[in-house]
């Protein structure tokens, strides 16, 4: 362990409590408002900071096994304030603000070796850049997730399989239909065909810009599937515009009932289970 390290693993040891204190008062200085686990996260950065120099880990990198519990911490840091809502820059800031309290020390540990303070402030420097470069590659990750997991839950919204009728079911398809949209539709309907015992569904694509050759794939999938499970499928909402791309396109759709409305494609299902509706007197 060099001159400059072992003078960081001092202030680290001796001083950490004063550092983490001094740490919120420059953040607070600076963005006016802190979360309530910031100390314990601070603490807890410190704690990993100190471990890994004191093994006599590479402080060029943060790969060695020893870092690994301040990487685990400045990855569970980076999930918390992803979560939250803050931005990767805030996080970045948060874990920047350290240098400040150390730089203080280091200059009074060196006040009689300039040339030693200068090493032992670039090897701090370069260290807790590298603590923030992590945390920010992390963050992006975490906040990915978020945003992965939220377009699958928005997924499974914007295809609700409904119940119109006792063994009619219904899928209202609205935007874009693609190979993951398809994949969900697909899942959802043939597993709620299975519970309900539904004999007949329909696809309506009213809220469907546009058809192409690959959203007709996927639709013709959809319906091959149903027929597997011994159910009937119609699809309605065939504007006008639609039934002419598709003939453009020469997409063959025979063999599958299709609809102008969700309301014929109703009535079509009703009649093909045996139901006839009256209007009273």
């Amino acid at each position: 362990m060099n001159q400059e390290t072992a003078a960081l693993v001092r202030v680290l040891n001796d001083d950490a409590t004063a550092v983490v204190e001094d740490w919120m008062r420059e953040l607070q200085a600076t963005q006016g408002s802190l979360h309530a686990s910031s100390k314990a996260e601070a603490a807890a950065i410190v704690e990993g900071l100190r471990s890994g120099l004191a093994t006599e880990a590479d402080a060029g990198s943060l790969q060695a096994p020893a870092w690994q519990p301040l990487r685990r911490t400045l990855e569970q840091l980076s999930a918390s304030r992803a979560a939250k809502g803050d931005s990767a820059g805030a996080t970045s800031v948060f874990v920047l603000a350290l240098k400040k309290p150390l730089f203080a020390r280091l200059q009074q540990a060196f006040a009689q070796d300039p040339a030693a303070m200068g090493r032992a402030l670039w090897t701090l420097s370069a260290l807790v850049d590298r603590l923030a470069q992590h945390t920010a590659d992390t963050f992006q990750q975490s906040r990915e997730d978020v945003i992965r997991r939220q377009q699958e839950d928005l997924l499974e919204l914007s295809t609700p399989v409904v119940k119109l009728w006792d063994g009619v079911l219904a899928v209202p398809m609205i935007g874009t239909l693609d190979s993951n949209r398809t994949q969900v539709v697909m899942e959802t309907l043939l597993q709620t065909v299975v519970d309900t015992g539904s004999a007949l569904a329909i696809i309506d694509i009213t809220g469907v810009p546009t058809v192409d050759t690959l959203v007709a794939r996927h639709l013709l999938k959809t319906v091959t599937a149903i027929r597997l499970m011994g159910a009937d499928c119609i699809i309605s909402g065939i504007r006008p515009q639609i039934a002419q791309t598709i003939v453009h396109l020469g997409i063959d759709l025979q063999g599958i009932v299709t609809k102008a409305t969700l309301a014929d494609a109703l009535a079509q299902a009703l009649k093909t289970n045996g139901w006839r509706i009256s209007r009273e007197g």
